[in-house]
């Protein structure tokens, strides 16, 4: 309990009253809102506080916004004269919690208020916290339709399997981020990146990086042409130079034959063909903005075997720990891969994903946000 009066009789009526109250709460008594405010910034329990509107320092309502601006989470109830009930029901809506008359104070009607001021408190703390994590939800929402596009495929001849699962360490969407354009001549682009960091900054530079791609793509940018642009947008946008971009660009031709591979510091990926799989790694060049207008980066064409698709993954994925000083890695990915090289595409992700999760749940499970895309002409391209 927290007394701010300056008058030193009104001070040991309350402290009687709070003695002969069923309250066993250690008392406090200031005699300015100055003295209080320096209590309270060294106070780490739930406080309430008792205040007399009329201090030497601060006079009415003032009193207690600036409480509430030295310590918004103390439950306040404000002590006023016998002529000033107006004056309690403005400091109610100004953020006391609740008010008494000095003159008719006892120990019930004290230690009651006390007690509701500290429920209605808690009510207000319970439905702030509701209220951000409604708004949060929402903005996740939103982060959500930008991140994870629906791919533009002009007819079902290429088929893409995705999946996305936000990382423990923060339970929402964070800077992943891909996308699946077929253009005009049958051409299908694909994206898939990872913005260092986690948190809404990182999110929303990832759906920025991913629309000025499809808008580059759809624009009939050229390959390399779409990654230097990300770089720039990644520069101009980021909130701290230290933050950085790897990305994969694939370009699949129309014959179905082959597939041309950019990488920016982004992982190898999968090749599959019937059940055999196996890990590629073209030649790849720096990540975004880590030597801004420097790197250089290659375009790789690669075979692509009758039947063939690509899967493409962000770190997350191999990145778990399986052990107290071992994690998956590139190479218990493949092997993951491997033991499941049977199963159709769907399966395929999905088996990927669980038993990378699986096998992290023990040591705290998948830290990193995991993006998985599986990517190839359909049967009838091949059939």
């Amino acid at each position: 309990m927290l007394l701010v009066e300056d008058d030193a009789g009104d001070a040991m009526l309350v402290e009687e009253m709070l003695i002969d109250s069923d309250l066993d709460f250690p008392l406090t008594w200031c005699k300015s809102l100055a003295e209080a405010q320096r209590f309270l910034s060294t106070c780490r329990t739930p406080v309430c506080v008792l205040l007399d509107l009329h201090l030497p320092d601060v006079q009415g309502l003032e009193a207690v916004t600036g409480l509430v601006r030295a310590a918004a989470d103390v439950a306040i109830v404000v002590l006023t004269g016998l002529a000033e009930a107006d004056a309690g029901l403005a400091a109610v809506a100004t953020g006391a919690q609740d008010y008494l008359v000095k003159g008719r104070l006892d120990p019930e009607s004290l230690g009651r208020a006390i007690r509701y001021a500290l429920q209605r408190k808690q009510v207000e703390q319970s439905a702030a916290a509701l209220q951000a994590n409604r708004l949060m939800a929402e903005e996740n929402a939103r982060l959500e339709r930008g991140l994870l596009p629906v791919p533009l495929l002009r007819g079902p001849d290429f088929e893409v399997v995705a999946r996305y699962t936000p990382g423990r360490a923060h339970g929402l969407l964070s800077g992943d981020f891909y996308d699946v354009v077929q253009t005009a001549d049958r051409t299908v682009h694909v994206v898939i990146g990872d913005v260092s960091g986690h948190g809404a900054a990182e999110a929303a530079l990832g759906v920025c990086l991913r629309v000025a791609w499809r808008t580059a793509v759809l624009c009939a940018m050229d390959h390399l042409e779409q990654i230097r642009l990300l770089e720039e947008i990644l520069v101009a946008e980021r909130s701290d130079p230290r933050i950085f971009a790897t990305v994969t660009s694939l370009v699949f031709p129309p014959d179905g034959r082959r597939v041309r591979v950019t990488r920016a510091g982004h992982p190898g990926f999968l090749v599959r063909q019937g059940t055999a799989v196996s890990w590629d790694e073209p030649a790849g060049g720096m990540a975004l903005g880590l030597l801004p207008g420097a790197a250089r980066w290659n375009e790789t064409e690669m075979a692509l075997p009758p039947g063939g698709h690509v899967v493409l993954f962000t770190d997350g994925l191999f990145e778990g720990r399986t052990g107290p000083a071992s994690r998956l890695g590139e190479t218990g990915l493949l092997q993951l891969a491997l033991r499941h090289g049977a199963l159709a595409a769907d399966g395929f992700v999905d088996a990927l994903v669980r038993e990378a999760t699986e096998g992290a749940a023990p040591y705290g499970g998948l830290a990193d946000d995991v993006a998985v895309l599986h990517l190839g002409w359909g049967t009838t391209r091949h059939g």
